[in-house]
């Protein structure tokens, strides 16, 4: 096996029974993966210097092909009314023919952390035989420095194949595509898809799970701080505008989309940005729209016209385009990752009825109801079938990545609500005036309005009805 790239000497892929791959690059960098991928015919440049990858079939996540190994140590700990079980016999069988169609491969490893907390950080490594994949993860979790990626030591390890097609019957799955966790033992398998999204959340739910355990909230939500140290957690499923509201040019952006809160405050689980793409504008957001035409960035599923210009209103591959930057081609973004605790929380809703006001004041315990019952549409494309919003209730803002039974995350919230005073805001960032079909979707400059006024405190001295 021939190998590249600064790891640890002590720490290779033929540990892990990867040994019988032909060549294995670790850590190599954005210009080399930008090289790799586009030998290899896995992505296009575009005409500003980002990288396009287009995914196939699968545009956005597989949850009902996802599964959790029950054993032992899992069995009282997770919610299998929403986690999917996966026999540890099952896991096994898997992981050796993955193993095994890995082999003469040439195979992708970066060495990553999620978790900005020094105490709650978790080291990861990721395999993959996608070089832009490669990219992507390097962009969207935390890069360690790299005179330490000589002693690095995982506690995670992803292996994605995308090429490898699961078999049900043989593996225990539900179809040719898998996301099997085994929680204990700190491995993902990921199998025949090429939606880079599955390799970040696949981290985001190891963490959901490890966390708690420690009084550390795992939180779905976008978080920023403004000059004062008055931190913000915007909650909310995919596509509900947590990215969009986050990047505020007067306040510093921690991140925007998965966060821990813990003794000492708010923390990013990752270092960059995974921002929705479609209909992607200069004027609506300035900051995500910038970051998509630098070179680094990767733009998945995004189409190009025949001068490589992205072409952000097409929708023909799917409505879940993406954008995969560091954090750090942000503007104003937080250099630690690291915030005080919140003085106010956001919970976003895409409300597909039109039946929700604008924004709503919540008492904590309106606030417990809503984080619990997650009320909220699925917007089009990121869920595999999705392609129209759908109204849905994802308890505590992201169902498919709670391992835990509700109850764990609602107590954690409620106790650290309650310890630090936190001010708690409804806003609806879906349709008024009607349903989807007959409403529109709220206008953005008025959501950032409201929000303004409400981290700004100006909205406390409003007048407010309160509905029956």
């Amino acid at each position: 096996m021939e190998q590249f790239g600064l790891h640890n000497p002590s720490n290779g892929l033929a540990d892990i029974g990867l040994g019988n791959a032909s060549r294995v690059n670790y850590n190599l960098s954005e210009v080399e993966l930008y090289e790799e991928a586009i030998r290899r015919g896995e992505a296009d440049l575009t005409i500003d210097g980002a990288l396009r990858a287009r995914t196939g079939q699968h545009t956005g996540r597989s949850p009902k092909d996802k599964f959790v190994v029950r054993d032992a140590g899992t069995e009282d700990k997770i919610w299998w009314d929403n986690n999917k079980p996966m026999s540890p016999e099952h896991f096994a069988v898997l992981k050796a023919d993955m193993l095994a169609h890995a082999s003469g491969k040439t195979l992708f490893v970066q060495d990553l952390i999620g978790g900005a907390d020094e105490a709650n950080a978790l080291p990861t490594r990721v395999v993959t035989e996608l070089a832009w994949h490669a990219l992507f993860i390097r962009n969207l979790l935390i890069r360690p420095k790299r005179d330490t990626l000589e002693g690095f030591e995982q506690k995670l390890t992803i292996i994605n194949l995308p090429s490898f097609k699961a078999d049900p019957a043989r593996h225990g799955c539900r179809s040719e595509t898998v996301i099997a966790c085994d929680l204990e033992n700190g491995l993902v398998l990921i199998g025949g898809t090429s939606y880079a999204g599955e390799n970040k959340k696949s981290v985001f739910t190891v963490l959901n799970y490890l966390l708690p355990a420690k009084g550390v909230m795992p939180m779905h939500c976008s978080a920023n701080v403004g000059s004062e140290g008055d931190t913000a957690v915007f909650f909310g499923l995919s596509g509900t505008g947590k990215t969009t509201l986050s990047a505020d040019p007067t306040r510093t952006l921690i991140g925007d989309d998965e966060h821990g809160w813990g003794e000492n405050g708010v923390f990013n689980f990752e270092g960059g940005c995974y921002a929705k793409a479609i209909k992607l504008s200069a004027e609506a957001e300035p900051e995500i729209y910038a970051a998509t035409r630098r070179f680094g960035t990767v733009l998945e599923n995004v189409v190009l016209d025949e001068n490589r210009i992205p072409d952000f209103d097409d929708n023909s591959l799917t409505e879940n385009t993406r954008s995969a930057y560091p954090l750090h081609f942000i503007p104003n973004a937080s250099e630690t990752g690291l915030a005080p605790h919140p003085k106010t929380i956001i919970m976003l809703t895409a409300d597909a009825f039109g039946v929700m006001p604008p924004i709503a004041r919540l008492t904590p315990e309106q606030a417990m109801y809503h984080f619990l019952s997650g009320y909220t549409a699925k917007v089009a494309g990121t869920e595999k079938g999705v392609t129209e919003p759908e109204a849905t209730f994802s308890t505590c803002f992201g169902a498919p990545f709670m391992p835990r039974h509700p109850a764990e995350y609602g107590n954690l919230l409620k106790d650290l609500i309650a310890k630090h005073g936190v001010d708690c805001w409804l806003v609806n960032t879906g349709w008024t005036g009607g349903a989807y079909g007959t409403g529109r979707r709220m206008p953005i400059k008025a959501t950032r309005a409201l929000l303004a006024a409400a981290l700004n405190g100006s909205l406390k001295d409003a007048e407010f009805r309160t509905d029956a």
